[in-house]
């Protein structure tokens, strides 16, 4: 598809608009200058910001302009979170937040051409700002009736918790952003998620106030919910996010790999950039032959490559098949080899012991009887090795970089040990 609202559609990315239509013929009249905003409220973006990133980048490459805005300014405040008022972190703590969701923003768009994308920071229109200006200049435009009955707000309102002003005040920032951005490059869409349209429609109800003439649109995408009912980018480790020292390339992979068949065609159409028929031939698959999970295993590679590189990506492909035995466990750099393990369960002990003790102790068996017997039935590995004997012991020789053992029962239960007095 050439129309890139037709292209957002189908991909199930579009929730909420303020003139669909309207919008259309920008596109069509184009290019359109556009922007989508990250705070720095954590040191690394995470799955529900790389919706928005991918969104910008697919409309990026329908022929438009994107300006990437990590929010220096409000992010000193935070929008209103649903239950709480928001710790405030110190200004020299968002300065460095600020450049690491910079570099984790780059590398997603492109910033060369005809339609080169700029990166901006609300900070440079707002420190310079005094109060008396902002309520002169801005705050004037905004009536209170309204600000109390955005989604955000009332929740809050109506909770024990109140909201205090400075939160109550951040849709003000946030639509002097786009007031700004319209002014100074011409902008006239933004961009976002649904959970955040009461923000983005107050950047275009402040436009219209100014300048009645003029033109501009809100685009939200929709939440992305699972089917098995937990939160999206969530595992049982905690959030899933860019940066690779929070969420390591291996934890990634595993998470796209893991998805639920009832959930993947829903994200191959929202974080792919595979054509829309090698996306329904993979659909196809996951309909017929589930336990390939071809699908999984597209996107994960695809999604490796896309935020953490090639060569991330090949050194975790490498992992997973070398964990159930599809590989060499020794050829595996220590950082790999320590990231996958972290996903599976893992004891530490003082030292080496028989090997039906390690099974017992980390769990693969309810017990040292049953691990005997699983060593008598062929079932026991110690790095992909058959563990022949039941009074086996590893030799410190057969300690991955000096630290672990990988065990494995059957096919697909693995655990970990790690010696540490080695």
């Amino acid at each position: 598809m050439t129309d890139i609202v037709d292209e957002l559609q189908w991909r199930g990315l579009i929730a909420l608009s303020t003139d669909e239509d309207a919008l259309r013929k920008a596109f069509a009249d184009g290019p359109v200058t556009f922007y989508c905003g990250f705070d720095p409220t954590a040191p690394s973006l995470h799955l529900g910001n790389l919706v928005q990133i991918l969104t910008m980048r697919r409309i990026q490459q329908a022929g438009n302009r994107p300006l990437g805005l990590v929010g220096g300014a409000t992010g000193l405040i935070g929008d209103p979170k649903p239950n709480a008022e928001r710790t405030l972190n110190a200004p020299d703590v968002v300065a460095q937040w600020v450049e690491r969701l910079r570099a984790q923003i780059a590398p997603l768009l492109d910033f060369e051409g005809p339609h080169a994308a700029i990166m901006v920071n609300n900070l440079d229109w707002t420190q310079g700002l005094s109060a008396i200006e902002f309520l002169r200049d801005i705050g004037k435009h905004f009536r209170i009736n309204k600000m109390i009955a955005k989604e955000a707000v009332s929740r809050r309102l109506n909770s024990d918790a109140g909201i205090g002003y400075t939160e109550f005040s951040y849709q003000i920032l946030q639509g002097m952003d786009f007031l700004e951005l319209f002014r100074r490059h011409g902008c006239t869409l933004q961009t976002g998620g649904s959970d955040q349209w009461g923000n983005l429609t107050s950047g275009t109800d402040l436009i219209h106030r100014v300048d009645p003439e003029a033109v501009v649109h809100a685009l939200a995408t929709p939440l992305i919910t699972k089917a098995d009912g937990t939160k999206f980018g969530k595992t049982e480790s905690g959030t899933v996010w860019l940066d690779p020292e929070m969420t390591t390339p291996y934890a990634f992979f595993q998470f796209w790999l893991n998805a639920d068949d009832r959930d993947v065609s829903k994200f191959l159409r929202i974080f792919s950039f595979r054509s829309h028929e090698e996306i329904e031939e993979l659909e196809r698959q996951t309909e017929e032959r589930p336990q390939a999970r071809a699908a999984q295993r597209a996107l994960a590679e695809e999604l490796t490559t896309l935020v953490h590189g090639a060569e991330q990506t090949a050194a975790v492909t490498a992992a997973s098949k070398a964990l159930f035995g599809q590989g060499e466990l020794a050829e595996l750099d220590e950082r790999t080899l320590a990231a996958s393990l972290s996903e599976v369960p893992h004891v530490q002990v003082a030292e080496l012991g028989l090997v039906v003790d390690l099974f017992a102790e980390v769990g693969l068996v309810a017990s040292k009887s049953a691990a005997r017997r699983t060593v008598k039935e062929g079932g026991a590995y110690v790095n992909n090795v058959k563990v022949a004997a039941e009074d086996a012991v590893p030799a410190k020789e057969d300690l991955l970089h000096g630290r672990w053992l990988v065990l494995r029962r059957g096919k697909k239960n693995l655990a970990a040990v790690e010696v540490t007095g080695a």
